[in-house]
């Protein structure tokens, strides 16, 4: 055999792309590539984009250009464009920067190596299709390798809400669940590697419609079916809908002891008025009840969620109806961002708030916020939680992993390697993370 080719994939965005991003890996891998940590040796540069953030295209563009050196000492190496900007904008990418030789959408991943094959035989290769066939059907079966004590698994993609902000009903499309029996597979040969929990993932995690035998599975039946498989200890997911929120969902908060204690369930403002430009489809108040009957199901649960500043026709008043909620809810973590138009969005054409009145709001809001967090965090000391190590602390002979509740916690201790769950007393709260001491 001939030395391995090396694949260098950048990842931007959400824990989706992180997933693919494995997965485009473990593609590639069946065409004799090994991934490395660095562009500088790489036989093939992937960027798997996201089109979320302000200005991602050209982020995109200025991180291809430092890519410009290692083409002309490497006229071999082959520079793709993956993700939610490739979808978006890919053939603007290739008449753009003639350094790409290959584009691939979101949904077309699973082409990869087919698109690799047209770029080595002197070709570019474009896919941003929304294919008929499954991408995950044509995708080889993972690799046996260890894996670390967590995991993502997507389970749902797409959004059918038409948020007035976003753009992922464009690029990732329809809201589309993967089938039931083979989400549990897939859960089961990570386990077999070695993950103890697995993160099931979703534009709208918990819109998931599964099939199974001719009937539909809700998110509630697919999680207590995966808590049933040994050696899997902890179950989250993410992200989720208000308008989503079953009442089996919420009592499996409540029932089902292998799925954790956190809950992201994005909001984004707190303005009746704003939500409805935003198409949110929920109000303020319905979506407090809603937090309400998660908390009755789990009243230690954590709740986590979004929050976008600043968005067309925003108020003065719009905004301090957003830090009523926020104070209502008390979040233990939060995201909370200036809005930023993107093309082809109904928000993008409303009237703006000016940017220095953006400024100020969210530099209000993310204070309360890190309150807030700061106060969740301090009353864990004195507490048990349980704790799943990934890897070495700070300092020699810890240990750090995360707590039930998401949290990260720092301890000390001989002999704990990444994988071992224990439960753990909390001794102290820093800012964004916890000590405590094995029980």
């Amino acid at each position: 055999m001939g030395t391995p080719r090396k694949l260098f994939i950048k990842t931007y965005g959400c824990q989706m792309n992180v997933y693919d991003s494995e997965r485009m890996a473990e593609a590639m891998g069946g065409q004799g590539y090994v991934t490395t940590d660095s562009p500088d040796d790489a036989d093939m540069i992937l960027l798997n984009t996201c089109h979320i953030r302000e200005k991602a295209a050209e982020k995109v563009y200025s991180e291809l250009g430092r890519f410009r050196g290692l083409k002309a000492a490497n006229p071999d190496l082959k520079i793709g464009v993956a993700g939610c900007v490739a979808q978006a904008e890919g053939e603007e990418i290739m008449r753009r920067q003639p350094l790409v030789d290959l584009v691939v959408g979101p949904q077309s991943y699973h082409r990869l190596p087919e698109l690799e094959r047209q770029a080595r035989a002197g070709g570019r290769a474009l896919d941003t299709d929304y294919p008929e066939e499954d991408k995950f059907d044509h995708l080889a079966a993972r690799p046996k390798a260890r894996r670390g004590p967590t995991a993502f698994l997507t389970v749902q993609e797409g959004c059918d809400k038409f948020c007035a902000f976003c753009v992922v009903p464009y690029t990732r499309g329809a809201e589309v669940s993967r089938p039931v029996d083979r989400v549990v597979t897939e859960a089961r040969d990570l386990v077999e590697r070695g993950v103890r929990e697995i993160t099931l993932l979703g534009q709208n995690v918990n819109a998931y419609h599964g099939a199974k035998d001719g009937a539909e599975w809700g998110l509630a039946r697919l999680i207590r079916t995966l808590a049933r498989i040994d050696g899997l200890d902890r179950i989250r997911f993410t992200t989720s809908h208000p308008n989503d929120m079953e009442d089996d969902l919420i009592a499996a908060h409540g029932d089902c002891p292998k799925l954790m204690p956190y809950l992201h369930l994005p909001v984004q403002s707190g303005s009746d008025a704003v939500l409805k430009r935003m198409n949110r489809s929920h109000t303020a108040e319905s979506y407090l009840r809603l937090i309400e009957r998660i908390r009755a199901a789990r009243p230690d649960i954590v709740i986590s969620g979004d929050f976008i500043v600043g968005f067309p026709e925003e108020t003065a008043a719009d905004f301090e109806a957003t830090m009523d909620l926020v104070r209502a809810v008390e979040y233990g973590q939060c995201y909370s961002f200036k809005y930023s138009p993107r093309p082809g969005t109904p928000a993008a054409e409303r009237p703006q708030v000016p940017e220095d009145e953006k400024d100020a709001r969210l530099q209000r809001l993310q204070a309360l916020l890190r309150d807030q967090q700061r106060a969740v965090q301090d009353r864990m000391v004195g507490r048990e939680v349980g704790v799943l190590f990934e890897k070495p602390g700070r300092s020699p002979g810890q240990m750090v992993g995360k707590s039930d509740h998401l949290h990260s916690v720092f301890v000390a201790a001989e002999g704990l390697r990444p994988g071992d769950m224990r439960r753990v007393r909390i001794t102290s709260s820093a800012a964004n993370s916890l000590e405590g001491a094995l029980i």
